[in-house]
């Protein structure tokens, strides 16, 4: 039975770590993540996991830990925001190539320069192609039911790859909001035990971990971590069905809110969702068909399905909390649209970067964006593909 609860995000998936009771977690203080293993060492230290929590001296070191307890045969977690993320740089794709299916935290945050602590996409959307699953999430609630699905995606034999979930820092991580949690008994038995077939410490099979990979193998070592990012769509499928039928909360690739009969249409990823739905509520009262499609899986990228989604919208607004800074646009636009172009799908689409540095958006400021899709799908006519939502010119 589920519990009622109110957490931040922060909380939620440190509680979601006590339940699962990893064997190692190894992390360094960043704001806004650093909450994650402050509560979480306070589980240590009282008795309610027997996790080894390893308190080490940079974020580099923290990726590092979490990759010599997940080669060794252990389950490792850990947490961290912008440049934090970047500092593991090296060691994140060095993660993913070795196939190692630890789950990490990230709350989402500007990287520098200049410093900022406050939230977009940069940190997350920057390692998007590092060979990391990623899951978003709009919701505390969403955070904490996605890293209860991590481990049975990322360990699955037709994985085997690490997972990140992405939630926004202070707007997700610091917010506290209604929940509902699961029994710490039903969170055991969803998740399992880690038992990997191949691991450092198995003296009956004893293995190397990170040999040098050149000209003869690495191309064949790179396909095979595609074709297991590929794997992944259905098994996140099949993990949700299963946490669906035992929660009777429904995940999928992506949401779609009211885009069935869409004519204008915005993508989005993250808490921005929210305060997108309460404007497609009051367009919708207006008689104008709106719609919103939210990604919550970016990795592996549901490219055909997405498309799939937009097909019959006039003109769709892509969103991206970070800039690509390559005179093209953001990232989530630059995937949406492949995706149209490649399944032969035409839209009118247009990009929006918002939020840098944890600028607000306000409704009326999504309301900005709509009302441009809907001159776009009475004229046909986009003046601006490459544009700025809330900046000062």
């Amino acid at each position: 039975m589920s519990i009622k609860e109110r957490l931040s995000g922060n909380e939620a998936i440190a509680t979601a770590m006590k339940q699962i009771n990893p064997d190692v977690v190894a992390a360094f203080p960043i704001t806004p993540s650093t909450e994650i293993p402050q509560y979480f060492s306070t589980f240590v230290s009282n008795g309610s996991v027997t996790t080894e929590f390893v308190a080490v001296e940079s974020e580099h070191s923290a990726m590092s830990a979490s990759i010599g307890a997940q080669a060794a045969g252990g389950r490792a977690m850990t947490a961290t925001s912008a440049n934090g993320l970047s500092l593991m740089w090296e060691m994140v794709y060095i993660a993913s190539s070795l196939r190692l299916p630890m789950v990490m935290t990230v709350a989402n945050r500007a990287v520098s320069g200049p410093l900022n602590i406050h939230n977009d996409h940069s940190d997350s959307m920057g390692c998007r192609d590092s060979g990391w699953i990623q899951l978003y999430s709009e919701t505390n609630q969403e955070a904490y039911d996605n890293m209860l699905m991590a481990h049975r995606i990322g360990e699955h034999k037709d994985v085997q790859l690490p997972v990140m979930i992405c939630m926004d820092g202070f707007i997700t991580s610091h917010a506290i909001e209604n929940i509902m949690l699961e029994e710490d008994s039903f969170v055991k038995e969803f998740v399992g035990e880690y038992h990997p077939e191949n691991y450092l410490l198995n003296a009956e099979n004893p293995i190397a971990v990170g040999p040098l990979d050149l000209q003869a193998y690495l191309f064949e070592h790179k396909r095979q971590q595609a074709e297991a990012m590929a794997n992944a769509k259905q098994v996140i499928l099949d993990v949700s069905k299963e946490f669906e039928a035992a929660t009777g909360r429904k995940y999928e690739l992506f949401e779609k809110y009211m885009l069935d009969d869409a004519e204008v249409a915005i993508v989005v990823i993250n808490s921005t969702a929210g305060t997108a739905k309460a404007v497609v509520n009051e367009l919708r009262e207006k008689g104008i068909k709106a719609g919103l499609l939210k990604i919550r899986v970016y990795r592996p990228f549901p490219a055909e399905e997405i498309a799939k989604a937009l097909a019959n919208v006039k003109a769709v607004a892509i969103l991206d909390k970070t800039d690509g800074l390559n005179a093209a646009g953001g990232p989530v636009f630059t995937d949406v649209t492949s995706a149209l172009y490649a399944n032969n799908i035409s839209v009118k689409a247009i990009n929006y970067i918002y939020g840098i540095g944890g600028r607000d958006v306000r409704t009326d400021d999504i309301e900005k964006v709509y009302n441009e899709l809907i001159k776009i799908k009475d004229t046909g006519v986009v003046e601006n593909v490459y544009n700025y939502l809330g900046v000062r010119d």
